[in-house]
């Protein structure tokens, strides 16, 4: 008999969760940080809050790797006053840009995601961006 909680090993060495009952894909870092430069390419600006929940990320987890973006030069950040209140606006760079079709987009050709969905559709969007 299994305990509960178990998770056997053939389900954590393919990179998926158990959570309550429900099974979620893992997402690499680099498709993160992927999503992260296309949506801003997208939106074309968007403040913290709003880039993380549109990627579909844990603000407190993930707000790291936009901050390591910020410092790489692939998205510039933009501090403006509203009132009295700071907002901080994130934009990609040209380099940020080209970094996702040159880099990015060459890796999940070779290594992609199991939803082919999210592929053709970045695919598409990169299209549009040369």
């Amino acid at each position: 008999m299994q305990k509960l909680g178990y998770i056997p090993a053939s389900v954590t060495s393919n990179r998926h969760q158990l959570m309550s009952g429900t099974q979620r894909l893992y997402r690499d870092r680099i498709y993160i940080v992927k999503d992260i430069i296309l949506k801003l390419v997208q939106y074309g600006e968007l403040n913290a809050t709003s880039l993380i929940s549109f990627c579909g990320l844990n603000f407190k987890k993930h707000m790291s790797i936009v901050d390591k973006l910020e410092s790489k030069g692939l998205i510039s950040k933009n501090l403006r006053l509203v009132g009295k209140k700071p907002i901080t606006a994130y934009k990609p760079t040209r380099k940020g840009i080209e970094f996702c079709s040159h880099i990015l987009e060459p890796y999940e050709i070779m290594f992609p995601r199991t939803d082919s969905t999210i592929l053709k559709y970045n695919q598409a969007f990169l299209i549009i961006l040369i």
